[in-house]
């Protein structure tokens, strides 16, 4: 199991998530401050495809065996702004590490992962719910849907299953980065349980989706978001 983005907010739910179902688990980091504190870790740029590869190489070294499973979560996310404002950089940056970031992790897993293994990707339910201010990193993550939804037919003949976690507001750093308290709490009423999302309850969805309890699940997009869409 390789989880891209496993040191913090989902990521680091998931490592735990799969580490406490017995699986062995391998995750990465993008700083060394931020390192796992579980789990054999690796430090990765996503943007860069090389190194995505080496993350790989070292996984199939150090555990004997490529992995059964990945998990593409690594990403980031900008203040929000209209579009008229939204900051032509911030954008940039979006795009090279929820986009080409993610393109790096999902075409290397395609590649590498076992036969009959499974990918599961990382997006939003903003996708599906639109909210004034996220249209530009609602746009990567659509994108994201699309790369999942042409590799699970892809990638059928082998058995390798391909879905994607949508989650509504979850109570990440990401989440709460930039945010007032009033602007949370309108979040948390996208929900008719009026509250946010917790980390371990997005990762038990992910960990379903990469196990054999969900062997004819493929191609799908999954909302855990509390009835927000």
């Amino acid at each position: 199991m390789l989880i891209f983005g496993g040191s913090r907010g989902i990521g680091a739910a998931c490592v735990k998530a799969f580490s406490d179902a017995g699986w062995q688990v391998a995750s990465t980091y993008s700083t060394q401050a931020s390192a796992p504190a579980s789990g054999k870790s690796y430090q990765a740029d996503i943007r860069d495809a090389a190194s995505v590869a080496k993350v790989f190489d070292e996984v199939e070294a150090d555990f004997g065996a490529a992995p059964q499973a990945v998990i593409a979560n690594a990403g980031v996310n900008v203040p929000g702004a209209p579009m008229v404002s939204f900051s032509p950089d911030h954008f940039r940056q979006l795009i090279d590490i929820n986009v080409v970031g993610a393109f790096n992790v999902l075409a290397e897993s395609a590649r590498r992962v076992k036969d009959g293994g499974a990918i599961v990707a990382v997006t939003t339910s903003l996708v599906r719910h639109a909210v004034p201010g996220t249209g530009p990193y609602t746009a990567t993550k659509a994108a994201v849907e699309s790369l999942v939804r042409a590799m699970a037919k892809e990638l059928s003949g082998r058995g390798v299953r391909v879905n994607a976690v949508a989650p509504g507001p979850v109570d990440t750093d990401l989440f709460n980065a930039g945010k007032t308290d009033e602007a949370k709490q309108r979040m948390a009423g996208f929900s008719p349980f009026n509250r946010i999302g917790r980390p371990e309850e997005i990762a038990e969805v992910v960990r379903f989706l990469a196990s054999e309890q969900a062997s004819w699940v493929q191609g799908q997009i999954v909302q855990p978001n509390g009835g927000m869409v």
